[in-house]
């Protein structure tokens, strides 16, 4: 059964300061939607919004998920609900190993009667392992601890083929990765297509996309989606630059926000929603 991701007219504040201006987007499942864009235009801090980064503060619009406000759940119940970030700078946590860490995340999943067979766990991990050309002791390492820029990006990627979320949102997982990497991990994303999947990938640049295979290609710059198109768009992207959409919509350069090391915590607060109680 198809899912929708619905965004309308989002705006979105951090620190006093808006950042998004009015967003609009709608993702299917059975979609592949890339967001392209210069530095500071809000990606990122359109995927924290959507999956509940506190310091994100939703002054105006919605985020609808089947219809439901997705703005009124917590970050958990937006994970069990469907959604996954593979973020941006991936956390280090010390003591909890990566077969736990997964395991319990596909559980909290499930009914409290519910759990995963073991052997059917560990069989499936060890695929997705080889899959992505990980080393085989991975399960018993630390999450991301000692872990090099690029296999943060792909145990996040692991993280995705084992939780089968419906909808992905994959921020700038091609940073840091060698040209095997990128390869590899855009050939994972890709093979993850169904009608049971869509995902909005975040990118600076054409190389991952040429490993996804996109439905449609948005370009984002001072806070809103200003171009939507197909993969033309990223072609053109890579010849010429943004400068020919700036001219071309008559955009003026704004100051670039300050990049941010989020973690994921409370719920994004919806200021509409916080007057009325």
């Amino acid at each position: 059964m198809k899912r929708t991701l619905e965004i309308k007219d989002l705006h979105v504040n951090v620190e006093g300061k808006e950042i998004l201006k009015g967003v609009n987007l709608t993702v299917n499942t059975g979609e592949v939607h890339a967001i392209m864009g210069p530095n500071g235009t809000g990606k990122s801090t359109l995927a924290s919004t959507i999956m509940g980064h506190y310091k994100y503060e939703v002054t105006s619009g919605e985020i609808k998920l089947d219809g439901a406000n997705l703005l009124d759940m917590k970050v958990d119940e937006r994970a069990r609900a469907g959604l996954f970030l593979a973020m941006q700078y991936p956390n280090e946590i010390s003591g909890i190993t990566n077969s736990d860490f997964i395991k319990t995340a596909m559980e909290a999943r499930l009914d409290s009667e519910n759990h995963i067979s073991l052997f059917k766990f560990i069989k499936e991990l060890d695929k997705a392992v080889s899959d992505l050309k990980m080393n085989s002791d991975l399960p018993h390492r630390y999450l991301n601890e000692g872990f090099s820029g690029g296999e943060k990006k792909r145990n996040e990627i692991l993280q995705m083929k084992m939780l089968k979320p419906n909808f992905a949102i994959l921020d700038e997982i091609d940073s840091g990765l060698d040209v095997d990497a990128l390869r590899i991990v855009g050939e994972n994303v890709n093979n993850m297509r169904g009608e049971n999947f869509g995902a909005i990938v975040i990118t600076h640049y054409e190389r991952l996309l040429d490993y996804i295979d996109v439905d449609y290609v948005h370009i984002m710059m001072n806070g809103r989606i200003v171009k939507t198109g197909g993969k033309e768009l990223i072609k053109k992207i890579d010849l010429e630059g943004y400068d020919w959409i700036k001219e071309e919509l008559g955009i003026e350069d704004v100051e670039v926000e300050k990049r941010q090391h989020v973690v994921l915590g409370s719920c994004a607060i919806n200021k509409k929603n916080e007057a009325k109680k």
